[in-house]
């Protein structure tokens, strides 16, 4: 019976993992072969050239430039999770319209990424936006060029990106805050403590363990985000918002260099690794469990 059942679970996670072998193994293992060949996607032969795509990896400014606006448009997830937060304490508690709050703030999560960056172009368009029509009536007389303009370019997709992740990261904090012992928030309340020291002494540790997975998911999601960079502003202007994906995706489907482009994405799931390491290391200093 034992066996029986053991070939029945088999047979359930089977088509799963040909999934996984043929779209993400055997492409891993293909990238890995072709990071040291001059392979084009149009040409029917190539050569070994050992380390010479590695080596133009770091001579490559364009590489450096993805990879500080990676780093910019990782910023985004902390203060994502910070305001998530927030806003699950608030909506936890007796507030008016409470459930239409809630869905408000998660349906940015489960629209169309494209829809989404066409929508936040035309708020952010620098005529006659929205956002820059309010800041003139502020007083602004010259706001940000938003999306049009190297400067300010990435820190408009990030709070595009806070916005977006922010439904997300307040549900599953609401999941979490609805775990605390009622009777534990009542006897730090019996003890004396005001709000701010019930949730920062109480609550913000033993939600950390939700935090850790926000960080650590929210972290890796991002550093592999292209659809929506893409769609609002392909990487310009002037590669003010090339990204390390996006990097990856024009070298190879518009320049047809595979070999370079496959050096790129190892470079991306090097960065993927070591972000990763560094949250699981450091954990044990924050995470409470």
């Amino acid at each position: 019976m034992q066996k029986k059942q053991r070939w029945v679970g088999y047979a359930f996670i089977l088509p799963n993992m040909i999934g996984v072998l043929l779209f993400f193994v055997i492409p891993a293992l293909f990238s890995a072969v072709l990071m040291f060949t001059d392979w084009k996607f149009t040409s029917k032969t190539y050569k070994f050239v050992g380390l010479d795509n590695i080596k133009r990896l770091f001579q490559d400014e364009l590489f450096y430039i993805a990879l500080k606006n990676t780093v910019l448009f990782l910023a985004s997830v902390p203060v994502s999770v910070i305001l998530a937060f927030a806003v699950a304490v608030i909506l936890n508690r007796s507030v008016n319209l409470k459930s239409l709050m809630r869905s408000l703030y998660f349906m940015p999560y489960i629209t169309s990424g494209v829809a989404v960056a066409f929508v936040w172009m035309l708020l952010f368009q620098p005529g006659e936006g929205p956002i820059n029509m309010m800041l003139r009536n502020l007083g602004i007389e010259h706001p940000p060029g938003w999306l049009t303009s190297p400067d300010t370019t990435m820190f408009a997709i990030d709070i595009i990106w806070v916005w977006f992740l922010l439904g997300y990261n307040m549900i599953i904090y609401l999941a979490a805050l609805q775990e605390i012992s009622p009777e534990l928030l009542e006897a730090a309340k019996i003890d004396g403590a005001n709000t701010l020291q019930t949730t920062f002494r109480i609550v913000l540790p033993l939600v950390s363990p939700t935090s850790f997975m926000l960080l650590i998911t929210g972290l890796i999601m991002t550093v592999k985000t292209f659809g929506l960079v893409e769609a609002l502003t392909q990487g310009g202007p002037g590669n003010g918002s090339l990204i390390l994906s996006l990097f990856v995706y024009k070298t190879a489907f518009r320049y047809y260099e595979m070999g370079y482009a496959s050096t790129i994405s190892w470079a991306l799931f090097a960065v993927i690794l070591i972000i990763t390491a560094v949250q699981w290391f450091g954990q044990k200093k924050w995470v409470h469990y």
